[in-house]
């Protein structure tokens, strides 16, 4: 059975896509930009920038019933792999338990000058 979840907390969707699919228990979450879901201004910075995109993960997870903890992978992308180091340090502050698979790409540019994007696959 397939679900579309959208938080409220969240920033809406920009576009023809969903915040998030669940079929069949599995939940797509599609990618975060750092965006505050009030004003859809970014922060400065990549820590800030990694917080606020995992915030906003965070919030559709628990739209969908879930947590980080039930996250089993993520992608991160980019804008400068120099960054990396700074992103990994917030993304352990989320994930505390076991590890989701995870990939990260340096990418030629987001959308709307994010330094940072993460979507995630969860389920039970």
């Amino acid at each position: 059975m397939k679900r579309i979840i959208a938080s409220p907390k969240a920033p809406a969707a920009v576009g023809p896509y969903s915040q998030a699919v669940e079929l069949n228990g599995t939940l797509f979450i599609s990618g975060q930009l750092p965006a505050d879901p009030r004003t859809g201004e970014f922060p400065e910075g990549i820590e800030e920038q990694t917080r606020r995109s995992l915030d906003n993960l965070g919030y559709i997870l628990e739209e969908a019933g879930l947590g980080f903890d039930d996250v089993v992978k993520t992608t991160v992308l980019l804008d400068d792999i120099a960054n990396f180091g700074a992103m990994n340090a917030v993304y352990a502050e989320y994930f505390k338990g076991d590890k989701p698979a995870r990939v990260c790409y340096q990418v030629a540019k987001l959308p709307k000058g994010a330094m940072v994007e993460i979507d995630a696959i969860a389920g039970k």
